[in-house]
């Protein structure tokens, strides 16, 4: 065994969240999440620390650790101490959670120098998730567009990959990040159950690679449901971003916008308190950083 495993996982935005229906589709963006993870002699022992944010709880990244230890047997051989860094805001809908999970199952497993295959690393990320109480369906599309890259469209209740594709566009992705922050374990489910019906139209949009209109079409279904407004969207679309829509729970807007447009919709999200990230579609896979 190696001491100190480190990796990369990339971002990831909402085309139709998953909580509704049990089936969901992301896209995945350049944002990034870096994990390294060290090995220590005390079996058991797993501390972990979010340099980025650390005032952030680190559950997730202990437990996405513990899963890979359980996995191998080895958890009452070895402990770890992990460290994230990131450029994804916290609890604002941006996928955070599952692109640590990735970033650290695969550092894990590089520092155990362990090999499994893809879909399993996602779903170790998402057992950890389930774990530390960070997600209500396991996220398993967020991950695997975290992980894979492209869109991906999914099965989150039987963690099934329906379909992956790439886009051909050179679209700039730009989210509109309030101050507040919201956490998955403070959302009500029961509210977002009654949308079912509604969301499945867009996730037939998605399924049909209408992208762009299945991103618009859900974050006005859950920007209503969960009590957001919905006109900077409108506003957005008005400006001429192809799609913008509530990303995750919110508070973030995801807007999909032509190189041309670009000034205009940012324009338009200047008029609002908060921050704007401006990144563009990733195709990359999640991978081990090699020293």
């Amino acid at each position: 065994m190696t001491f100190k495993g480190e990796a990369i996982a990339y971002g990831a935005a909402t085309i139709v969240n998953a909580i509704a229906l049990g089936k969901g589709a992301a896209l995945g963006v350049d944002l990034w999440t870096k994990a390294e993870v060290t090995l220590t002699d005390e079996p058991n022992i797993i501390q972990g620390e979010i340099i980025s944010d650390s005032t952030e709880d680190t559950s997730l990244i202990e437990k996405a650790v513990d899963r890979v230890f359980r996995y191998f047997n080895l958890q009452k051989e070895v402990g770890a101490k992990i460290k994230t860094w990131s450029n994804i805001p916290i609890a604002r809908g941006l996928k955070s959670s599952s692109t640590a999970a990735n970033a650290v199952v695969l550092a894990t497993l590089k520092v155990l120098n362990k090999k499994i295959d893809d879909l399993s690393i996602v779903s170790l990320g998402v057992d950890a998730a389930f774990e530390a109480g960070v997600t209500i369906t396991g996220a398993f599309d967020d991950a695997c567009a975290s992980f894979f890259g492209g869109v991906v469209m999914t099965d989150n209740l039987n963690r099934k990959l329906l379909k992956r594709n790439q886009i051909p566009e050179n679209a700039t992705i730009l989210f509109f990040v309030p101050k507040q922050k919201v956490y998955t374990a403070n959302t009500k489910i029961s509210r977002l159950k009654s949308i079912k019906a509604l969301v499945n139209i867009a996730f037939r949009e998605a399924m049909e690679g209408n992208y762009w209109t299945a991103l618009s079409l859900n974050g006005f279904i859950y920007s209503s449901v969960l009590g957001y407004g919905s006109d900077l969207a409108f506003a957005s679309l008005e400006a001429g971003a192809l799609a913008s829509g509530l990303c995750g729970k919110g508070p973030a807007v995801t807007s999909v916008v032509t190189n041309d447009k670009i000034d205009e919709v940012k324009s338009v999200f200047q008029r609002y308190d908060g921050d704007i990230i401006e990144t563009c579609i990733n195709h990359k896979k999640a991978a081990v950083i090699q020293k």
